[in-house]
């Protein structure tokens, strides 16, 4: 039986930090699929609209060598409609995804479900991350 993971992440515009984050969590399992976060969620979590539309997002991250599939996620934030929908065998989070890990706790706690989850490695985080590359 095939293992699945998945990511979430804005993904936008795709830098090394993310390539490395699709690569260990490939590692993990056999299928990866990547939950490309809505507009509306870039504005929620991230403070502001994304430079590269939603279905821009979505078709970049499936280009990506390690992805085998790409959705996007819930129009409403913590309700996690897509994580049923994709019933993973495991999530991987980025290491600065510490409120989406405690959301994710709070989720599991309301609908009585585990779904293990692993925080992978940074890569280059003081370079390779969104926000710093903005400001460049």
């Amino acid at each position: 039986m095939r293992k699945r993971v998945v990511v979430f992440g804005i993904f936008d515009g795709i830098h090394d930090g993310h390539r490395a984050l699709f690569r260990q969590a490939k590692e993990q399992g056999d299928e990866l699929v990547v939950i490309v976060g809505r507009d509306s969620a870039c504005a929620q979590w991230k403070g502001g609209a994304p430079m590269h539309s939603e279905e821009d997002r979505l078709s970049l991250v499936l280009k990506e060598q390690y992805v085998d599939n790409a959705v996007l996620g819930d129009e409403e934030q913590s309700t996690y409609k897509v994580v049923q929908d994709l019933n993973p065998d495991l999530i991987c989070l980025g290491y600065d995804q510490e409120v989406l890990g405690e959301d994710l706790k709070l989720w599991f706690e309301r609908e009585k479900r585990t779904i293990p989850c692993v925080v992978l490695q940074p890569y280059k985080e003081t370079v390779f991350h969104t926000s710093l590359l903005r400001e460049k």
